[in-house]
């Protein structure tokens, strides 16, 4: 049957090709080129354009009513001005379309070639140049004065009782953070950053946790390059070589009348020798080559000195009553969704880990960049919350949500997060629930911490 389908589909195109050339031999026996066209042909591709025009209106104006109210209502008081701005947009596009298109399919329609008639060609016109430049100026300055307006209103200071609420980013993932009871978010170090504090809060134990993980990366890159097997076996080489020098240039007594300063030097000597020996029997032997030893020291470097910056990580105050040590302790680290109260304003601050995201969240119109190094702000305020939403949409699964929508990785498509809007007191019900960065400290456990600084401080000092 298949065979049988591609044989008819295969003779349709013969004939066609036969049929063409057909033409062709007749239009030559009458004394015609294919390229002449009558009047009447021409009419009627005239006419076809203005029977087009009609069929392309007819369906845009359906896909219009059928699909153009894509958007849910805005969630955010804002919104309504994004929207307008929007409505607005579009109101001068379709005014623009038909207005070329109908001019495009009218011209094509009337002005069919004749032979009888002649094309009058202008060079120039000022007129025309000025009014199609003044016009679309005089429009894109509106829409810009009046974007920018809108885009002041969402992004200006925040008012006094706005509820600040920071969005960290990394790939592939969203944490949300509020600033517990004391108001105030905690310091960020992007140096303090460890499993057990990822967004990398200023609390004096973060910094014991980031200073314990930083000394083991310095202890192991330390001893890599202490057992290198060719830089050991130079030095002992060298030291033999003092030693015997050192003998064959001196006399016995001359030697032994230096007030010891020699005899000392030769036990030093032979101390470090039977350590080195020690070390090359020990099995713990690396073997580099001169470029990857330079960047074996090179390492040793930057992690020495991001040690000294983790130690530098104080001293910071909001005030004379709360320091940066405490202001991250009870701020609330959130996983998985947020919640919002609805009305009260909200102060977000955006930051990122790695690459640029873009925190979107589409039923609020609401969207910034999350730039590393940089907090971006945005401020918005809820007046829809999930449930009224719900019903609104007739959708008892509708939830609000936190994409990110700049292109960010293989998993892009996978970085969201669940958003709640609920009246306040549902809303300061679930924040009690949520536990505070370091609530609770072990008293030993931080003696113990306050110890490690010590030392490590001790350690500093002495290399500086």
């Amino acid at each position: 049957m298949k065979l049988l389908i591609l044989l008819v589909i295969v003779l349709g195109l013969v004939a066609a090709v036969q049929l063409s050339k057909v033409y062709q031999l007749s239009m030559s026996l009458r004394g015609k080129r294919e390229e002449d066209i009558s009047e009447a042909d021409n009419r009627l591709n005239g006419n076809l354009w203005l029977a087009f025009m009609v069929a392309f209106y007819a369906g845009f104006i359906w896909l219009l009513v059928r699909y153009g109210d894509y958007a849910p209502p805005s969630a955010s008081l804002h919104g309504e001005a994004v929207d307008w701005l929007m409505d607005f947009n579009m109101l001068i596009i379709f005014v623009v379309f038909f207005l070329v298109n109908t001019l495009l399919f009218w011209f094509s329609a009337k002005y069919y070639y004749r032979a009888d008639r002649k094309a009058q060609f202008y060079a120039h016109d000022n007129k025309l140049e000025l009014v199609w430049t003044v016009i679309p100026s005089i429009v894109l300055a509106i829409l810009i004065a009046y974007g920018l307006q809108t885009w002041n209103d969402m992004t200006g200071e925040a008012s006094d009782d706005a509820i600040r609420v920071e969005l960290y980013s990394k790939q592939f993932d969203w944490t949300a953070r509020y600033p517990g009871t004391d108001g105030e978010f905690g310091l960020v170090n992007y140096n303090l950053i460890t499993p057990l504090n990822a967004l990398g809060i200023v609390t004096e134990g973060g910094v014991q946790d980031a200073l314990k993980e930083i000394e083991l990366k310095i202890a192991k890159v330390e001893s890599e390059i202490a057992y290198e097997k060719g830089h050991l076996i130079a030095e002992i080489e060298a030291l033999e070589d003092k030693l015997h020098g050192d003998h064959h240039g001196h006399g016995h007594d001359e030697h032994a009348d230096d007030h010891g300063h020699e005899g000392s030097f030769d036990a030093m000597a032979s101390a470090r020798i039977a350590e080195i020996e020690h070390m090359l029997a020990s099995g713990k032997l690396t073997i580099l080559t001169d470029a990857a030893y330079e960047a074996k020291e090179d390492k040793l470097y930057r992690l020495q000195r991001h040690r000294q910056r983790i130690m530098e990580t104080r001293n910071f105050t909001y005030g004379e009553d709360l320091s940066a040590w405490d202001a991250g302790k009870d701020d609330q680290i959130v996983k998985g969704e947020f919640h919002l109260p609805l009305g009260r304003e909200i102060e977000f601050v955006f930051r990122s880990r790695d690459v640029i995201h873009s925190a979107y969240m589409p039923h609020f119109r609401a969207q910034m960049n999350s730039v590393p190094g940089v907090p971006t702000r945005f401020k918005m305020t809820p007046i829809i919350s999930t449930d009224s939403m719900r019903i609104i949409l007739d959708n008892p699964d509708f939830d609000y949500v936190l994409l990110c929508n700049k292109v960010c990785g293989a998993s892009h498509y996978n970085m969201q997060m669940k958003l709640v809007v609920e009246s306040e007191e549902s809303y300061e019900a679930w924040l009690a629930e949520q536990d505070e960065f370091l609530m609770k400290e072990d008293s030993e456990e931080l003696e113990e911490e306050k110890a490690t600084t010590e030392v490590a401080s001790e350690t500093i000092t002495a290399s500086l």
